[in-house]
């Protein structure tokens, strides 16, 4: 009876975290390049004395990974916003420790110190690590991410090249997504840029989350949390049952 309400019992804290990547990914739906968390669940084998506990089977859940699909592009003219238009495409940022990580999210925008960042604050790497603009009039973003501006006082005539995005691509090599929502080389490590990616100036990249497919990953989440509370409930159920039996007088 211990092993159904320990089984049951990591089975309902697994369906909790479950529900709190889907409530995750249901509050992104709109978030810029955002790409939805993927939950699996799984069986925990437990060893023991020597052997197999099998009997024993608790379940574990992990978001494992984000959904790689590509999100939705949308034509916005501003200079600062690029899409990242290759599917294994990433653009480098310096994470909050200061480590390179890579995000799709292409809302640029320059901070006082005239370093580049995205939307959610991450610096924007270059060929040769962050980018820093000077004062300028006006900028463009290449479809091969190099950077260009007239700076404040120079000739519209002759711009000048100030760095170019580094893009990486993801393809055969081991990735895994942050609470951050940036994704890093697992085990730690970086990855050469891409000399062939492109990018969309003028346009960014929605979020992949579809919201039918999470109002129904929720929906189904909530019933087999159901189903496993109430299995619960009957193993308490048997449990005083068989109590009361060994207390009946002979």
């Amino acid at each position: 009876m211990d092993k159904l309400v320990y089984t049951a019992a990591t089975g309902l804290r697994a369906h909790m975290q479950a529900q709190a990547a889907i409530a995750n990914n249901m509050a992104n739906a709109s978030t810029t390049g955002f790409r939805a968390d993927r939950v699996i669940f799984d069986r925990i084998e437990l060893k023991g004395g020597g052997a197999q506990l099998e009997a024993r089977a608790p379940t574990k859940e992990e978001v494992t990974d984000a959904d790689r699909a590509p999100g939705a592009i949308q034509h916005t003219g501003r200079a600062l916003d690029v899409a990242v238009t290759g599917v294994n495409d990433w653009l480098a940022v310096q994470a909050s420790d200061g480590s390179e990580a890579y995000t799709r999210r292409g809302d640029l925008e320059v901070a006082p110190s005239g370093v580049l960042q995205t939307g959610d604050g991450f610096i924007v790497q270059g060929q040769n690590g962050p980018i820093t603009l000077p004062p300028y009039t006006s900028l463009t973003i290449a479809g091969d991410g190099t950077i260009s501006i007239i700076p404040q006082g120079g000739d519209a005539a002759n711009p000048q090249v100030v760095d170019r995005l580094k893009i990486v691509d993801t393809k055969g090599s081991q990735t895994v997504k942050g609470l951050d929502n940036l994704l890093r080389v697992k085990g730690g490590g970086t990855l050469p840029a891409n000399l062939d990616a492109k990018v969309q100036g003028g346009a960014l990249e929605g979020s992949n989350v579809n919201m039918t497919q999470v109002l129904v990953d929720m929906l189904e989440n909530q019933r087999s949390y159901e189903i496993q509370a109430n299995l619960m409930k009957s193993a308490k159920e048997l449990d005083e049952g068989g109590s009361s039996v060994m207390r009946l007088p002979s």
